[in-house]
């Protein structure tokens, strides 16, 4: 169906497109009315349009737009009704709107979530009554006019959005707190706020002289950021330090007072989670890979994301010595990302021979 150039008035019958004339004449619908609807809800938007005859519920015309928004074709669709072609869900949340269309007799519109092709599709519709031309016995047919709207991507742009205002207000707090923190007795890095690799490998002594004394268990996890996606490389350097300022926000989000959170390296970081069990490790190191996979960065107005990958040992059920879970964590690391990255490996557990 072709667009109009120009906004149409109830005066200017005689403009609308062919196609819509013939529908109109053959239907008996005053062209007034569907210059309104056209002016009002077509022009310049990808909008699907059907007309469906009130008595029967069924479709009598649909426009190559609107049979393509369903994944159908036109000849699929009128002679129709919405029982034959949705769910009884979909058929039924059709027909309310529709019920409040004729009812009320003024335009309704309401929204409506359908599936095709294993997605939802997320509609707006748009509906007006309009009164056909009188039969022989003098009764006058009625048809609901509806236009269509796919928003499912608008709604994602809409959900993107809302999450980045989210995470923008999160990393403020955040970025007070860690003001806050860098200016406190412990040195901090710079970069992400966490604490450098000299006070990991203190703590990491203090938790195996804990656990040696009081049979405690606690865990390690090695974590390595993943090679960038495409639009981050394009950025260079500055997304990098991005993503490593984010990954370090989340890190000190994510871990408890007596825990510890250090940048090991340049793009490798560690956490010590203490009298954390490997099961209970594995299950707050998987949280945080889902967050990091969801977490939208924005450099010169563009937004990408980043994924992490880590591997989990404990101590002493992995490792029975320091150096051992720190080779059992890097190893548990290196077969995340052997997968392919954005994943969480455990450390095999070491079973002792019988005596």
């Amino acid at each position: 169906m072709n667009q109009p150039e120009r906004s149409l008035s109830v005066g200017q019958a005689s403009g609308l497109p062919e196609t819509l004339r013939q529908v109109a004449d053959s239907l008996g619908v005053d062209p007034a009315g569907w210059c309104d609807l056209v002016s009002a809800s077509l022009i310049g938007m990808a909008a699907g349009l059907a007309l469906k005859e009130v008595s029967t519920g069924r479709y009598v015309y649909a426009s190559d737009r609107m049979a393509e928004l369903l994944g159908r074709s036109r000849e699929d669709l009128v002679g129709r009704s919405d029982a034959e072609l949705f769910s009884a869900e979909v058929a039924v949340s059709l027909r309310a709107a529709e019920t409040s269309t004729t009812v009320l007799a003024l335009p309704h519109s309401s929204d409506h979530r359908i599936e095709r092709d294993h997605a939802r599709h997320e509609f707006h519709v748009t509906r007006i009554l309009l009164n056909g031309s009188a039969d022989a016995a003098g009764a006058s047919k009625r048809y609901l006019c509806a236009i269509w709207l796919d928003m499912s991507t608008q709604r994602q742009r809409d959900a993107q959005l809302t999450l980045a205002l989210q995470q923008l207000e999160q990393q403020q707090l955040a970025t007070e707190a860690l003001r806050r923190e860098l200016q406190g007795p412990e040195p901090r890095d710079i970069d992400t706020g966490l604490f450098p690799n000299a006070h990991f490998e203190d703590q990491l002594r203090r938790e195996v002289d804990l656990s040696l004394r009081e049979h405690r268990e606690f865990s390690m996890v090695s974590i390595s950021i993943d090679p960038p996606s495409h639009a981050a490389s394009a950025l260079g350097d500055s997304a990098r330090q991005r993503v490593i300022e984010a990954l370090g926000r989340l890190l000190r989000s994510n871990t408890r007072a007596m825990d510890a959170s250090c940048r090991v390296s340049d793009d490798r970081f560690a956490v010590l989670l203490s009298g954390v069990g490997l099961a209970t490790a594995h299950a707050r190191m998987e949280g945080l890979r889902r967050q990091c996979a969801t977490q939208i960065v924005v450099l010169n107005g563009q937004d990408f994301g980043f994924t992490v990958s880590m591997g989990v040992a404990s101590f002493p059920h992995t490792a029975h010595t320091q150096d051992d879970l720190l080779q059992a964590a890097d190893t548990a690391l290196m077969a995340a990302q052997g997968r392919g990255g954005n994943h969480v490996t455990l450390a095999s557990i070491r079973f002792e021979g019988a005596s």
